[in-house]
């Protein structure tokens, strides 16, 4: 049986080094990463994957805003002890944290990344609060 095929979806690197510390990582652990674009956020993240059946967001006559200055890396097909070597390589290389990290799963795919950012928004903001209360 054919192993699936590992990505990550980078969006939002602002620091070149950063990101390219992150692709040679991910390049020596043999899993394909892409660079979304700033507008990215309007598609479903199984569209961004490449997933079959899902195509591209409208974009005509669309005024909407979805600002997120936040870096964000999501893992497709990357699962358990295999995240945990990632995520390990990452410290390893010296590349300093990433805050928002979020795992596909089959709901996700249907979701648009702007929905994805702003779950992973409100969660590490329950976390930070929990952990301060």
């Amino acid at each position: 049986m054919k192993k699936a095929e590992e990505k990550v979806l980078l969006y939002q690197f602002i620091d070149e080094e950063k990101l390219q510390a992150i692709r040679k990582v991910l390049q020596y652990l043999q899993i394909k990463s892409e660079i979304l674009p700033e507008d990215a956020w309007r598609d479903k993240v199984g569209y961004l994957l490449g997933i079959k059946g899902f195509s591209a967001a409208s974009r005509k006559e669309e005024t909407e805003e979805f600002a997120f200055p936040h870096e964000v890396a999501v893992f497709f097909n990357i699962k358990h002890k295999r995240l945990d070597q990632v995520l390990q390589a990452f410290h390893e290389a010296g590349i300093a944290h990433i805050k928002f990290k979020a795992v596909v799963t089959p709901f996700n795919t249907l979701w648009t990344l702007r929905r994805l950012c702003e779950t992973m928004q409100k969660e590490h903001a329950a976390m930070v609060s929990k952990d301060e209360g």
